[in-house]
């Protein structure tokens, strides 16, 4: 791999002088008209290209005159100048390969970081309203149902006060990564909605659907038992889960959506938690169409 820096001693060095002295002068008479090329012997290789490029016809194969410093001169070949550069190109297109190559990868990063959350490695909250957004248009047009999971573990704070925030972190890695095993297609998608709370975006999918994928989530972090000793009604970590789904049209903002799924969430949540809970009336407006 070419390193920045040799790339730039290649086209800073004065090159020619490796060249130049291939070839001593033993003669300069016959090279003292006017239309012979000059060149100082710090002239980069590439401008010395360029410049001997640019000569009549008649003299384009005849040999450079290189000035080193006063009074001792050099003769340089066309040809070993057009090799230089060409070594040059060659440079040239590998760094500027493994530079794009370099930032590929830094704006993939980039845009992981923007979108992925860092502790739990889900989608976070700009790249769920960007998916939602998407999804909703899309179902607009295609009059196709979507279905929404909001999800928060139960007596979270509580956990992080008896365990410790570490430990707190560490039950949210486990919870996010056992929602995203329960999510099977790779049209949906999983965020972490805000602390504790998670989403899942479930596109062309009917309530039914998304109470079964609930319902799997639900058993699924259940069955981590993960010890939570101070949590009210059960002795692991439990999840709390609503769903709504809707068929979306123009008239009708994303955050209805939310809205439903996030009411029953709060239902679960008041009927004692580690349940699931489906959205009455959203549930219900396809059954009249």
């Amino acid at each position: 791999m070419i390193s920045r820096r040799r790339f730039l001693e290649q086209m800073s060095k004065p090159y020619g002088l490796e060249l130049f002295l291939k070839r001593p002068l033993n003669s300069l008479y016959r090279f003292a008209s006017a239309e012979v090329l000059n060149l100082k012997g710090e002239t980069l290789i590439v401008e010395a290209a360029r410049r001997s490029l640019h000569r009549p016809a008649e003299n384009l194969y005849e040999p450079i005159v290189v000035d080193l410093e006063a009074g001792i001169y050099r003769l340089l070949d066309v040809h070993q100048l057009l090799i230089a550069q060409s070594k040059i190109h060659e440079l040239t297109t590998e760094l500027l390969t493994q530079l794009y190559q370099q930032l590929e990868v830094t704006n993939q990063q980039l845009e992981h970081r923007a979108t992925y959350d860092g502790l739990t490695g889900v989608a976070n909250r700009h790249r769920f309203d960007q998916y939602l957004n998407t999804c909703w248009k899309q179902h607009c047009e295609g009059n196709s149902f979507l279905s929404m999971i909001l999800c928060d573990v139960d007596f979270f704070k509580l956990y992080n006060d008896t365990y410790g925030h570490q430990k707190g972190d560490e039950c949210l890695r486990q919870v996010a990564s056992t929602i995203q095993e329960q999510v099977k297609r790779s049209a949906d998608l999983v965020a972490r909605y805000g602390g504790e709370e998670f989403a899942v975006i479930l596109p062309s999918t009917p309530v039914t659907g998304a109470v079964h994928v609930a319902e799997a989530i639900r058993q699924a972090v259940r069955a981590l038992e993960i010890p939570h000793e101070n949590s009210i009604g059960s002795w692991c970590v439990t999840l709390s889960l609503g769903v709504a789904g809707i068929l979306p049209t123009p008239e009708v903002s994303p955050s209805t959506l939310i809205a439903a799924a996030d009411a029953a969430l709060y239902q679960a949540k008041s009927l004692g938690r580690d349940r699931v809970i489906l959205h009455p009336l959203l549930s219900q407006l396809p059954l009249h169409q």
